[in-house]
């Protein structure tokens, strides 16, 4: 039983400010500050964020409604952004990233969790999670926004890309949004139309609304630029695999802010040979300038942090120190010294060395 209750840490939160200062300084050790506080709740830390289960609901026949109350450490949060949820498994912690459905006051979040074929994390959460736990997450990263000028906005998911959407949807619907919204999810059976009672419920309540589900499955259609047609003049959103933002990127010539979840494809070509210097690590590799960083580093034995493996979350991020890398999401070079770099999404050029 905690010594505080949860509603009690979260208002004494402010109130640690003077002693982050003094961890910052290099005066207090934060580790040893957080034993402490943990001991009095085990959500409490001084900067990093805890949050508590506080309800499970299925949504779909795959994905899960994880609501939590986070420790007060969550701040400025805001519907179309996505967290790193971390969970330690056989002494391993691992760590990946979920959309942010929902964000309302007290500290209450929601998070789509979705089954994945082979997936330890979101597997591990959807059978373990329960009620009560106490889980770690990062701070919010994402640049998605509702769009407020167009003549409407569309949004277009595929699978779970409706995660990245729903919480942006139901804060503009509340907020009085009044122009039209056309969402067109992409799902390959029925029973994977996450969030389809409560689409229907808002459907109801907001005229302005109109949902479509399009079954993929089975000879079903995927993405086509005349299902885009109802859409004309519409700022888009979207979300989904890799291949269908491409295929969207192709067919729409208008306003577009697009998140994809799934790996970048990797190039047929072996790359030319390069040498890496992991210089925190003091390790030298030969390497291939196909590859992204990340994966030459754990291919050089490196267990470098990471989440997304996408360039979405940047929980990779570190430092280039020398040399050159393409980002292999825009084609872009990046060779200044001290520049941040996200190695699952950079391949070098030549030899380079980085901050991991």
């Amino acid at each position: 039983m905690p010594l505080l209750p949860l509603a009690l840490i979260r208002l004494l939160a402010p109130l640690l400010r003077p002693l982050r200062a003094l961890a910052a300084r290099g005066w207090l050790v934060e580790a040893e500050l957080d034993a402490v506080l943990a001991w009095l709740h085990p959500a409490w830390r001084l900067n990093r964020v805890f949050a508590r289960v506080e309800g499970r609901e299925w949504v779909g026949d795959d994905l899960l409604a994880l609501r939590l109350r986070c420790n007060g450490n969550a701040r400025g949060w805001r519907a179309g952004q996505h967290v790193q949820l971390y969970l330690c498994l056989d002494g391993v912690r691992h760590g990946r990233s979920y959309s942010l459905t929902r964000v309302a006051d007290a500290g209450v979040i929601e998070l789509g969790i979705r089954r994945q074929p082979g997936g330890r994390l979101s597997n591990a959460l959807l059978e373990r999670a329960e009620v009560g736990q106490v889980l770690e997450l990062g701070q919010a990263q994402g640049e998605l926004r509702w769009p407020r000028q167009g003549a409407g906005v569309g949004l277009l998911a595929a699978g779970s890309g409706i995660t990245a959407l729903l919480g942006l949807l139901r804060e503009a619907l509340a907020q009085g949004y009044a122009a039209p919204v056309q969402l067109l999810h992409y799902v390959r059976e029925a029973g994977q139309r996450a969030y389809r009672d409560e689409l229907l419920g808002l459907m109801q309540r907001y005229p302005n609304l109109r949902v479509h589900w399009q079954l993929t499955g089975q000879g079903g259609e995927r993405l086509r630029p005349e299902h885009l047609a109802p859409m004309h003049g519409f700022d888009l959103l979207a979300c989904g695999p890799a291949g269908f933002v491409a295929t969207l990127r192709e067919c729409w010539d208008g306003g577009l802010q697009h998140e994809a979840f799934s790996p970048l494809p990797r190039s047929a070509e072996p790359g030319g040979a390069v040498r890496l210097e992991f210089v925190r690590s003091r390790v030298q590799a030969s390497g291939d300038s196909a590859r992204s960083l990340l994966e030459q580093a754990e291919a050089a034995g490196l267990r470098p942090a990471h989440g997304c493996r996408q360039g979405i979350c940047a929980g990779c991020t570190c430092t280039l120190l020398g040399g050159a890398v393409r980002d292999l999401r825009s084609g872009a070079t990046l060779a200044e010294p001290g520049q941040a770099i996200r190695p699952c999404v950079s391949a070098p050029l030549g030899d380079v060395r980085v901050d991991l």
